[in-house]
């Protein structure tokens, strides 16, 4: 059984809008930090600098993390896997996408794969 079309291009909208809210989060935040590049100042001015360029790196690594998966479903929407779970290779619910489009899972398989996890992290 395939998905359709209609929910297909509501979640390459959803995808496409998140990879632009992304960007320009990423756009904005290094702004802030590069005008708040004052050197000098005294040694809490210097922390606080330090503890914000953590943050900013922070912040981008998920952001850049949550990117490559939204690159990843546009992949995955243009080869014709979207919408199929990696772990049982069955459809995955319509709802689950429309929250998560980047979602390579259905609720079944994240939760196989969460156990799997369980198992080996011990």
């Amino acid at each position: 059984m395939a998905i359709s079309e209609q929910l297909v291009a509501e979640c390459r909208t959803k995808l496409l809008n998140s990879k632009q809210d992304i960007l320009n989060r990423v756009k904005e935040a290094r702004l802030n930090l590069d005008q708040n590049e004052e050197k000098g100042g005294d040694e809490g001015d210097q922390t606080s600098r330090v503890l914000a360029e953590q943050e900013f790196l922070s912040m981008h690594e998920r952001l850049r993390h949550q990117l490559m998966e939204i690159e990843s479903a546009l992949a995955r929407i243009e080869n014709g896997s979207f919408g199929f779970c990696e772990e049982t290779e069955e459809q995955i619910e319509p709802e689950r996408l429309r929250a998560l489009p980047w979602t390579r899972l259905s609720i079944e398989g994240a939760e196989i794969r969460e156990s799997v996890n369980k198992r080996y992290a011990r």
